[in-house]
């Protein structure tokens, strides 16, 4: 239950961009957006440039060669914070990312994680949308798993 933003993004091919439309569940307006995100030193930090696009404009560009991604973010309330939970669909569905941003890498380090994560991913650049978009599926649901299990098995679950 709740509301929640779906997301359809295309990674345009041959470029470092994301075209994206999000639909919000409450009837919200939906918004076009293209966007580019530059790694910058640090891993957990980019830059990024968004422009906002009529419909008319997203068209355009989705006809663009690229990786499609589709997904349903969910708020997620805890620890006086709100986290993005984000449910994947079509072949990566059952992978669940949470996200949350900060104002530096020291304060997204004192995040805690919310209950519901099971693996810290943040520094792991295979769960990036963009990586998600372009690998295989079953081979990112299998890495999932074994990084899942390597986990427990440090916890000693």
């Amino acid at each position: 239950g709740g509301a929640y933003t779906r997301f359809e993004d295309l990674y345009i091919a041959g470029t470092r961009s994301r075209l994206r439309i999000a639909m919000h569940s409450d009837g919200g307006a939906t918004e076009y957006k293209l966007t580019q995100k530059l790694q910058q030193p640090a891993a957990t930090q980019r830059r990024i440039t968004t422009i906002y696009l009529a419909e008319a404009e997203h068209r355009v560009f989705a006809a663009l060669p690229g990786l499609r991604l589709a997904k349903q973010r969910h708020r997620w309330p805890e620890h006086g914070l709100e986290f993005g939970i984000d449910v994947f669909e079509g072949a990566l569905a059952g992978l669940l990312l949470a996200e949350i941003e900060a104002e530096s890498d020291e304060a997204l380090r004192a995040i805690r994680p919310p209950t519901l994560a099971a693996l810290e991913v943040t520094d792991d650049a295979a769960f990036t949308g963009a990586a998600l978009a372009a690998s295989e599926p079953a081979a990112v649901l299998e890495y999932a798993r074994e990084r899942l299990a390597s986990a427990q098995r440090k916890k000693g679950v």
